[in-house]
């Protein structure tokens, strides 16, 4: 049984899904993840695969949020979207699922600051590459609050071109020093993958080539991540 943290108040999020199944991407690959999936997105990235999450959404109390994730009995806990930290209650929420002793996890598209995320969760922080449209976007401070010990980094590519911007912010940024992993994340279906694969290979970068093993099992609409 969680504990309730005595500094919880009563808030709530305007919220896409909840749902339970594997995490499909990041260094967690694999692992039993809850997800807790939030509407709205300030972003319109080219590749989008999660569109359905732009609008609508149901508005949950924390409590009622938190009642599914015990049944759930899933220690392992996702927050993502849409864009999770565009909604301001997403912070309190973030370190109350702290406070209850889950391992948290941060998926973000790098637009909004990640300052005001309690520092105990991890950050998977998805900086956009030129093929998303929206490069010009990136919130750049946001590497360097990037945890060595925790945090990751991500980068969409959709073509040698995106994966030359990546390793340009790479070595621009020192992320090899500055982050538990690189992940390089080729857009689901995209028929350069095995040119992308070889590049990354030959590039003696410590980076992790990042399938989306969800879209693998299940195909290109589950909606997971």
């Amino acid at each position: 049984m969680k504990v309730q943290s005595p500094k919880f108040k009563v808030q709530s999020l305007r919220i896409t899904e909840i749902f339970l199944s594997i995490q499909g991407e990041s260094s967690h690959a694999g692992r039993p993840c809850a997800f807790v999936r939030l509407t709205g997105c300030p972003m319109r990235c080219v590749w989008c695969d999660s569109e359905y999450t732009f609008t609508g959404g149901e508005r949950l109390k924390f409590d009622e949020i938190f009642a599914q994730l015990e049944d759930f009995g899933c220690n392992l806990v996702e927050v993502t979207g849409g864009e999770p930290l565009a909604q301001k209650n997403v912070f309190p929420f973030i370190t109350e699922l702290c406070e209850r002793g889950y391992e948290v996890l941060i998926e973000t598209g790098g637009f909004v600051s990640t300052e005001r995320v309690d520092k105990r969760a991890k950050i998977i922080l998805d900086v956009k590459c030129p093929a998303s449209g929206e490069s010009e976007r990136n919130h750049w401070a946001n590497l360097e609050r990037l945890n060595y010990e925790k945090d990751e980094i991500k980068f969409v590519i959709a073509d040698l071109n995106d994966w030359n911007f990546a390793r340009e912010i790479i070595e621009k940024y020192d992320l090899q020093n500055c982050t538990k992993e690189i992940l390089i994340s080729p857009v689901f279906g995209i028929e350069n993958l095995q040119e992308i694969a070889e590049t990354v290979s030959r590039s003696n970068l410590k980076v992790r080539l990042n399938l989306q093993l969800h879209k693998y099992i299940w195909g290109a609409d589950v909606h997971g991540v």
